[in-house]
């Protein structure tokens, strides 16, 4: 699942799942199916290239919220947020997000193949999918909930004894989960670890 040309459709509905991949295949590309977001999670990796076509209304997880997780991960596939229910506040948290672009259904062919092109060109295109930002993408994948709370602090500034009034925890307990992430990130130094999140985890 590692094609550069792959498009991930992630859709409850599997008659629209039928027919986008019909409609792709007829257009040159390969398509792998995923019928909630909790799956596409679960199979995603660092290491996949292409785009995701991305429903919005799911049972579970939604797909805005999707977007969001994947983006913390580090993910950069670009992402094509498709709905049957389009709002302008949807819109606007979908392109907050980095959304190539915001198609209702249903879905015009021309439309749809411009968009995956250019959602393609990005990622062609884009630097930060690169095997550092992979590599990057594993190590931060790998934080504990409470390491990552620490490090998002970390990177905003705050001091050790800041950090443990925010979260009600230890000034100790602070520096041991410092510690760790901070292993776990391989960052030599709080600027480096800075310089780390900067380049491949803020986007």
């Amino acid at each position: 699942m590692s094609t550069d040309n792959t498009v991930y459709i992630v859709d409850d509905d599997a008659a629209v799942r039928d027919a986008l991949g019909l409609l792709l295949s007829l257009n040159g590309y390969r398509t792998a199916f995923f019928a909630n977001a909790e799956a596409f999670l679960q199979g995603w990796s660092p290491a996949l290239r292409g785009c995701v076509l991305l429903d919005i209304r799911m049972p579970g997880m939604d797909g805005l919220t999707l977007q969001k997780i994947l983006r913390d991960r580090g993910c950069r596939l670009p992402v094509l947020v498709i709905t049957g229910h389009g709002d302008v506040d949807s819109a606007r948290e979908a392109f907050r997000a980095q959304a190539v672009d915001f198609l209702e259904k249903p879905l015009q062919e021309a439309q749809l193949v411009r968009a995956i092109e250019e959602a393609l060109k990005r990622q062609a295109s884009d630097v930060r999918a690169s095997p550092a930002q992979a590599d990057y993408a594993r190590r931060h994948a790998s934080l504990t909930p409470r390491e990552g709370e620490v490090m998002t602090l970390v990177v905003a500034g705050r001091h050790n004894r800041e950090i443990a009034r925010d979260l009600g925890i230890s000034v100790r307990t602070v520096e041991v989960h410092k510690a760790r992430m901070m292993e776990k990130l391989q960052a030599a130094s709080v600027a480096d670890l800075v310089r780390q999140h900067l380049q491949y985890g803020s986007g």
